[in-house]
């Protein structure tokens, strides 16, 4: 194949099936997302990431809170990481591993809540008791 700038292609390599001509003009400049731009695209669209681990949690019953100091610092992390929206599902998914695989046999837990502090030491979140689903103590 041929892969020169089009000023250069010669006519035999122009017949060529699997000929490749660069035009740079037509290639759209990509910006780099910024903090905002991670922290929206975690949120807001329908399918949004945090939603998607809400609806799975929900299932369990189990309300998913994210603080949003945790969100911006997801968004931070996966800026610091220059892979664009991408670093979001990776960071997402190493803060929800140990809860998507001891909910199943959590039947207690109600609640689970994502802070800054777990996104920032990438450990794990933990699920939560409600003080009325503990069991009652027996009466003497």
């Amino acid at each position: 194949g041929c892969l020169v700038p089009p000023s250069q292609v010669r006519a035999d390599c122009q017949a060529n099936s699997r000929a490749a001509v660069i035009y740079p003009e037509k290639h759209p400049v990509v910006e780099p997302l910024d903090e905002r731009a991670l922290a929206a695209i975690l949120t807001e669209p329908r399918s949004a990431l945090i939603k998607q681990y809400q609806k799975l949690l929900r299932m369990d019953n189990v309300q998913l809170e994210f603080h949003p100091d945790a969100v911006k610092a997801i968004a931070q992390e996966a800026h610091r990481r220059k892979t664009g929206a991408r670093a979001l599902r990776s960071i997402v998914e190493r803060l929800m591993l140990d809860i998507m695989y001891d909910l199943p046999s959590r039947k207690e837990a109600t609640r689970c809540l994502i802070t800054r502090e777990m996104v920032e030491n990438l450990s794990t979140a933990e699920l939560l008791v409600h003080p009325s689903s503990l069991p009652k103590p027996e009466s003497a």
